[in-house]
């Protein structure tokens, strides 16, 4: 059961519960934007609303998780693993394998909304390796605060691996809705016939 402040944004079962119960606020908020874009004349008003909402919802939760302090925090010193797949191996032969598809599943799922939405919201980032390097670039910035901040936490470069490689699997499956560019403009009106044909 989940009790107290801490106990609801301390907890990897809080932060999960919170997940829950702010869906369908997520889903008004889809709602609301994609009403007042297609007032504004926006041609693509839930497609863009939906992203924007997808990478905020999607991505908070997991960040939130993995900030999370461990018990030693601000007592120990930052942690850091340099040496790719050492973690995993690591976690494999302390925690068997079911251990470790849990924690690369995680991983995975980390970035995923970022690299599932982000494409469609801004055409600029419609590429697979663009995605990696974005997905990459936040998850250095995830693993830097947690050694700066001193979470407990091990920054791990297997981390950054699994974090972009699940944003750019993401990216994949949302590759054949990249064709219909979203228009991105939430101003832009129609003109009349005769302003268009001047």
């Amino acid at each position: 059961m989940v009790r107290g402040w801490h106990g609801w944004f301390g907890t990897f079962n809080g932060v999960v519960l919170i997940t829950m119960v702010v869906l369908p606020l997520a889903a008004l908020a889809v709602w609301l934007l994609a009403r007042r874009r297609r007032a504004a004349g926006s041609t693509s008003a839930w497609r863009t609303s939906l992203a924007d909402v997808g990478i905020v919802y999607g991505t908070v939760p997991w960040v939130w998780m993995i900030m999370l302090p461990g018990d030693q925090a601000g007592v120990v010193s930052g942690r850091v693993t340099v040496v790719p797949l050492r973690d995993l191996l690591t976690i494999v032969s302390d925690g068997g394998p079911v251990t470790a598809t849990f924690q690369v599943i995680g991983n995975l799922l980390v970035f995923a909304a970022l690299g599932f939405f982000a494409p469609l919201r801004f055409p600029a980032l419609a590429s697979v390796p663009r995605i990696l390097a974005l997905a990459a670039g936040c998850s250095v910035l995830v693993e830097t605060a947690q050694y700066v901040l001193r979470l407990d936490r091990v920054s791990s470069v297997d981390d950054v691996l699994l974090n972009a490689a699940g944003a750019g699997l993401a990216a994949l499956a949302s590759r054949r809705w990249w064709r219909a560019t979203p228009d991105t403009s939430t101003d832009r009106r129609p003109q009349p016939a005769s302003a268009a044909g001047r």
